[in-house]
This record gives structure tokens, sequence and C-alpha cells, in this order.
């Protein structure tokens, strides 16, 4: 695989972590950001939002590196009998 290739991988690995944030966080934020006969809840959004993307791009440059370590680990072996 190609240096460019390679990288071009990596951001969307990178991407694909962001919108699994953004999805897990859309689906726990629901119905908490207006509760009923209270202001809103700042939290979800100054505390929550950032948790998740940051955890979700991390978890999907963690998964990059392991999967690219199995698979450069499988080139480097040597051919079975």
């Amino acid at each position: 695989m190609g240096q460019r290739t390679q990288a071009a991988a990596g951001c969307l690995v990178a991407l694909a972590g962001l919108g699994a944030g953004l999805a897990v966080w859309a689906g726990r934020a629901r119905g908490r950001v207006h509760r009923f006969e209270q202001g809103p809840d700042w939290r979800v959004f100054v505390v929550e939002l950032p948790l998740c993307v940051v955890g979700g791009v991390g978890a999907g440059a963690l998964a990059g590196a392991l999967l690219h370590r199995l698979f450069r680990a499988r080139r480097a072996a040597p051919p079975g009998p």
C-alpha cells in the first residue's frame, strides 16, 4: 500500500470515528437538552459533545493503527509450504 493510500485510509478511519462519536452523542443527548419546565442543560454541549467526538476519533485512530499492524505483520510473515 502506498503512502498516499495509507494517509487517505487514516483520514477515512478518523472521519468514521468522528461520525460514530457524533452518533453516540446524539443518541445520548436526545431529550436531555431541553427538559420540561427547565432551561437548557449546557453540560450536554460543553462536556459530553467534545468527549464523544474526541473519543470517537481516538477509537477510530486506534482501530486504524491496529489494522495497519495486523496487515503489516501478515505481509512480513514468510510464505507457508
